[in-house]
């Protein structure tokens, strides 16, 4: 049972006594018992089979919203409570955005906090991180200790392993180191996940997809596409495999709108592309924090 669970059973336990304290209470006009004659009261209130009377069916009812004004009080609890952790590389860190807000990550702050979510962010974007280069990151003991605390983690992470490849074979760029390099890819991001998992087995780990900054300048060229497609479904795939990890896709928000979606370096998003993804990740986590007050 996790530690939200747990809470909401305590929480439920409480109620129920509450009720039965209440119930004792009216059903005794005397209210100088002695405690043992409340006892016998509650034990006789609990044993009678119901009656249907107008008076008792208005005393549950304003008792029955009384429990259910508690119990949404209770729930609230979860919904101001939640800790974010972000981590990953420079799309995490908001490098394009020019407006200082922190890229996506600031900007689903900001909403969430304009929804009344009440909660705390803990940003270990890096710009220029690889996969290799996060693993050795999840040793850090800060890292560590956030990760164990998070309700969600939102991972950024295999662009600038893409890069890499660019910058290896710029004189002879053809697509096949890409699809080679796929594979070592895919296993050192399921070491990742697998290490954050094991961190908090009860938090909810979401790897956010690639996109294709090339795209808008370079629609004729298929390959660039078919390459970042190919690396999505090899993250896909290794998400697949993790039970609290899901996989948010972004290659599609770069596709389709017509304004000015990426910073002056033609490769990070603006505020406006930040936008798009916080959007995009806001649609999954919205699911999961309405979920904690159900």
């Amino acid at each position: 049972m996790n530690k939200k669970k747990m809470i909401l059973f305590i929480a439920a336990i409480v109620l129920s006594f509450t009720a039965i304290v209440i119930i004792s209470q009216q059903s005794s006009p005397d209210k100088s018992d002695s405690p043992s004659q409340q006892d016998r009261a509650t034990e006789e209130v609990l044993e009678q089979p119901e009656e249907d009377t107008s008076e008792e069916t208005s005393d549950n009812e304003e008792f029955g919203s009384s429990v259910r004004e508690a119990v949404r009080e209770a729930l609230r609890f979860f919904k101001r409570d939640t800790h974010i952790v972000a981590i990953g590389d420079s799309l995490t860190q908001g490098v394009g955005d020019e407006t200082g807000n922190g890229g996506y990550v600031g900007i689903i702050e900001q909403r969430l906090t304009e929804q009344d979510f009440k909660v705390t962010f803990d940003n270990f974007g890096k710009r220029g991180n690889r996969t290799d280069q996060l693993l050795k990151r999840l040793d850090n003991e800060e890292i560590v200790e956030s990760i164990e605390k998070a309700d969600i983690v939102l991972i950024t992470i295999g662009a600038n392993d893409v890069m890499k490849i660019v910058k290896d074979n710029f004189m002879n760029l053809t697509v096949e180191p890409f699809v080679v390099e796929r594979d070592p890819y895919g296993r050192r991001l399921s070491e990742i996940l697998s290490r954050i998992a094991a961190m908090n087995e009860d938090a909810k780990i979401y790897l956010l997809g690639f996109y294709n900054p090339f795209e808008r300048y370079f629609n004729d060229i298929e390959a660039l596409d078919q390459i970042i497609m190919g690396w999505n479904s090899e993250s896909l795939q290794t998400v697949n495999q993790y039970e609290q990890v899901d996989f948010i896709p972004m290659q599609d928000l770069f596709n389709e709108d017509d304004e000015p979606i990426l910073a002056d370096d033609n490769f990070h998003p603006n505020h406006e592309g930040y936008q798009l993804m916080a959007d995009r990740v806001l649609e999954y986590l919205q699911k999961d924090l309405e979920a904690e007050t159900e």
